[in-house]
């Protein structure tokens, strides 16, 4: 194939998209025509990004006709190998933005290609591009943050490259939170929030890592994103709010790990305790609550964790100051938890009992009707505990894409199965003629049809007029019953009966 081919302007964009195809479909026997094919999908794809694929599905479909080519299928590995390079070497937008949108659409379905990226350092090679397109393409910036947030959160980072995210980058991040608007379907929302949620969760996991000594010399290992909310956590509320709409709203068992994670340092971080403002804390109560009592019983890692973001948030916050929100609930919450009177709820595991003891030891729950004082706040939430708690957290994970249990979906689905069971066959619809007659009226014993009620409260005379019913005769006189001694008198006869 000529490089007039690749680098041909469609004119229009049923063109554009037969070219695609007449490039995919062509025959590759030698590595240069494999490569010479990449060239020209990568010339007329980058081209055309600006003038006919205005949406990222669009340039989604054209990485997608190359996975599915026999060009792909007979090279996969080749081809992968060849655009990760690309990716690392390529300076020019459009072309970043076909690479970029190639490997995440890749990778979503081979986990291998990710790995295969952090392996060749693409992550600092995002770190780089994504801080110098800001303000230049909004639509390959976006597409680089959810590059780094689905690659990072499949493999875990090497700790050099987690070492070049610095304090500039990490402030730049909450400062596009700041900047964009409080609507929800923003583009941007979500993509920066994920990065800093995983970012978050790298450094967790290199911490416990490195403090179990691993793999050589402990690395000190500083959680940006923690660090930068604890000395700058008044200017960068927004993220606090969103994160906790976004746990209140996902389904996704992984994106709720991801948030309760940040969670738990924040709580546990004395500079962090009072990030939040008090009404946002009680929503995220809310949904705590909420939650818990919705996870099935087999649901014990996600419930675990719930617990132990639960006992800090109720200690260390503001929800520890009077007037306390919603103590009766939280109280029966604990007794559904321990499995106490409560038929719906399988008997609770050690951890689980152990968990709610701690948060059943927070002093104002723990306080009795007299109102005096339970532990104090080292023994509800000792630093061991806190410790051994860390390493738990950040290292409980689950695949991408599992959906949440939920005890109502399940007898949603069991009433669902009950009521598909047979059912008695019902009686056949009546006939259109038996619909439209009339009932006969049904008759007198000795042939006239009786009248309807309204009919017999008169007699009709010969001119067709309604008479007065008859008066009401005056109540019959009764008979005084005779003693068995007393006769009738003289007067009357009383002739015997025969």
């Amino acid at each position: 194939m000529t490089d007039s081919v690749g680098s041909w302007p469609a004119e229009s964009e049923q063109q554009f998209w037969d070219a695609l195809t007449q490039i995919l479909s062509a025959p590759c026997a030698a590595p240069e025509e494999l490569d010479e094919a990449l060239r020209s999908w990568l010339d007329l794809v980058s081209t055309a990004r600006d003038e006919y694929l205005d949406s990222e599905d669009d340039v989604a479909r054209c990485s997608q006709m190359l996975l599915e080519s026999e060009l792909f299928c007979k090279n996969s590995d080749y081809v992968r190998t060849q655009l990760i390079y690309s990716l690392l070497q390529e300076d020019e937008f459009a072309k970043l933005h076909v690479y970029a949108n190639f490997l995440l659409l890749d990778g979503r379905t081979e986990e291998r290609t990710f790995r295969a990226m952090i392996g060749e350092g693409c992550f600092v090679r995002l770190l780089d591009l994504i801080k110098g397109c800001g303000g230049q393409d909004a639509r390959l910036h976006r597409l680089l943050l959810q590059l780094m947030y689905e690659m990072s959160r499949i493999e875990h980072l090497r700790p050099e490259d987690l070492l070049q995210v610095d304090d500039g980058f990490v402030m730049y991040l909450f400062q596009l939170i700041e900047a964009l608007s409080d609507d929800a379907t923003d583009p941007y929302h979500y993509p920066v929030i994920r990065v800093l949620l995983v970012l978050n969760e790298q450094y967790m996991v290199a911490s416990t890592s490195t403090a179990t000594g691993a793999d050589g010399p402990a690395v000190p290992m500083t959680n940006r994103v923690v660090k930068i909310l604890s000395v700058h956590g008044p200017s960068f509320r927004t993220f606090g709010e969103n994160i906790i709409l976004l746990l209140n709203r996902e389904t996704e068992t992984s994106q709720q790990l991801l948030i309760l994670k940040l969670l738990y340092l924040l709580f546990t971080t004395a500079a962090t305790y009072e990030y939040f403002y008090t009404n946002d804390l009680r929503v995220l109560l809310d949904v705590i609550i909420r939650n818990l009592l919705d996870l099935p019983s087999e649901a014990n890692m996600l419930r675990h964790t719930y617990l132990r973001v639960l006992a800090p948030l109720l200690a260390h916050t503001q929800l520890s100051q009077p007037p306390h929100y919603k103590r009766d609930q939280i109280l029966s919450l604990l007794e559904i938890l321990r499995g106490s009177g409560s038929t719906h709820f399988k008997p609770p595991e050690p951890t689980t009992l152990r968990l709610v003891e701690r948060v059943a030891k927070t002093p104002w729950l723990a306080e009795d009707e007299a109102g005096s004082p339970g532990p104090s706040p080292v023994e509800s939430l000792s630093h061991t505990e806190t410790g051994s708690s860390l390493s738990l957290v950040a290292n409980v994970s689950e695949k991408p894409g599992v959906k949440t249990p939920s005890r109502k979906s399940a007898i949603g689905v069991a009433a669902g199965t009950e009521s598909s069971s047979p059912k008695p066959t019902p009686p056949p619809p009546r006939t259109l003629r038996a619909q439209m007659s009339l009932p006969q009226v049904p008759k007198h014993r000795h042939g006239a049809p009786l009248l309807p009620p309204a009919a017999n409260c008169g007699h009709i005379n010969g001119n067709g007029q309604k008479k007065p019913p008859p008066k009401i005769p005056p109540p019959r006189r009764k008979a005084r019953l005779l003693a068995p001694t007393e006769s009738l008198p003289a007067t009357e006869s009383t002739t015997p009966v025969s």
